[in-house]
């Protein structure tokens, strides 16, 4: 499925793809050696925006839910991915523990851990489902809309509360695609002698939107400088507020400055490339994901006239946690359509490797707007297929390939951003 772009192919977009695909070799080499010096996450995914002037992540998933969206022409490249990913915690693993989200009505939720259990089964793993949810006490079968089921059963610490695993299962790994949005349980705390992925540190209670957004400001200047471009057509401003309190009106002043500093500085930009387009803000909870805590602001004046209904939006993210710190982030115009309707690409990725992708779309969202949302549908997107292979003798802007291989390399900045964000934040530096 190669995706419809409203706005003209040319302008800088183009210069962007024409200068990656030419740097091509260098830019492979340079990911080589930063993955040398640093450790990529287990899993990982990357939603962007292409506004046909610049290609930018906005967001960056370190406990990836939809594998069941990816094409099933990628699983065999998904399965390569998660061998080399295991090998590099336990190269001798066996039993592999997975943690998933607590809810288990939500059947595309579900459909994404059967995918995720089918790929470590086919790296030669036993895969088994413990559930940190405390009203489930013995083994539980949950039935999934193609007729097979999941067992999710319930978690134990050994004997001497080193260990976690279930009965009769002990996990040389403990992967959790659960992102600790309510807090650290205590049963995951103090495992020393088993490899917990991703990290405790990864999750929400932990994690900020503003850490890695710095980390990634870090990464794209110098791979700006490797490939001779301006750091901005791949990267979006952002600040961080603190302090916020939406339902009391406290901290709004200092939000709507700040709406108008970022927008500033876009404007500016947009003024040096020609662009006419109308800049805007995704104000967003610094932590927190499922497209939660966000609204799209054109003026810091909006700030200060929210409704009672935006308010509480605004207020509340997943697990009922309430929101007091904010990412102020470059809005990103997406002008990619599929069937008519707008269009972001989401990368998946295990271990340093891309592994496939999709299609986020929605029907009635505008290019201005978080698309992550009710009423959103996937389109698969196959990245590695034979004809997704760069063509770097194509006319740039005329090969779908290239512009697939273009996400690629900048979700891969975005990887290699989670990377040094984790290290940054890690309570336990020395295991680095």
């Amino acid at each position: 499925m190669v995706p419809h772009l409203v706005t003209a192919l040319n302008g800088p977009l183009l210069d962007l793809e024409k200068k990656i695909l030419e740097a091509t070799p260098a830019i492979e080499r340079w990911f080589r050696l930063e993955w040398q010096e640093h450790t990529p996450p287990f899993y990982c995914s990357v939603d962007l925006r292409n506004s046909g002037f610049k290609l930018a992540p906005v967001d960056t998933n370190l406990f990836p839910g939809g594998f069941n969206n990816l094409s099933p022409e990628m699983l065999p490249l998904a399965v390569q991915a998660a061998m080399a990913a295991i090998e590099k915690y336990c190269p001798d693993a066996k039993n592999l523990l997975l943690i998933p989200e607590r809810h288990t009505r939500n059947a595309f939720y579900l459909q994404n851990v059967a995918r995720q259990m089918q790929i470590f089964r086919q790296t030669g793993l036993n895969v088994r489902l413990g559930t940190l949810s405390e009203d489930i006490k013995e083994p539980t079968a949950i039935d999934l809309p193609d007729g097979t089921q999941l067992i999710l059963e319930p978690l134990e610490r050994s004997a001497n509360g080193r260990r976690l695993g279930l009965k009769n299962f002990d996990p040389c790994t403990i992967l959790l695609n659960n992102d600790l949005s309510a807090g650290i349980p205590p049963i995951l705390e103090n495992l020393n002698e088993q490899t917990l992925l991703p990290p405790l540190h990864a999750g929400w209670a932990v994690r900020r939107k503003t850490n890695h957004f710095a980390a990634y400001d870090e990464v794209v200047k110098k791979f700006a400088k490797l490939i001779d471009i301006d750091p901005w057509m791949l990267n979006p401003y952002f600040a961080k507020c603190t302090g916020i309190n939406f339902h009391e009106r406290i901290g709004e002043d200092e939000l709507a400055n700040t709406v108008d500093t970022i927008l500033a500085k876009i404007r500016k930009k947009y003024k040096e490339y020609g662009i006419k387009e109308k800049p805007f803000v995704i104000v967003k909870a610094d932590a927190g994901t499922y497209g939660m805590g966000i609204m799209t602001v054109r003026d810091g004046s909006e700030v200060r006239d929210l409704n009672r209904k935006q308010r509480n939006k605004m207020s509340v993210v997943k697990e009922g946690l309430e929101v007091n710190d904010v990412i102020v982030q470059e809005g990103v115009h997406t002008f990619e359509q599929i069937n008519e309707s707008v269009a972001e690409p989401v990368v998946y990725m295990m271990d340093r490797y891309v592994v496939g992708g999709f299609y986020r779309v929605h029907e009635d969202r505008g290019v201005d707007e978080n698309l992550n949302a009710p009423g959103m549908h996937f389109v698969p997107l196959a990245f590695a297929q034979q004809h997704a292979v760069p063509d770097v003798t194509a006319k740039p802007g005329t090969a779908a390939p290239n512009r697939f291989y273009m996400y690629g390399v900048v979700a891969r900045l975005a990887l290699l951003a989670a990377s040094l964000e984790l290290e940054k934040t890690d309570p336990n530096p020395e295991v680095y």
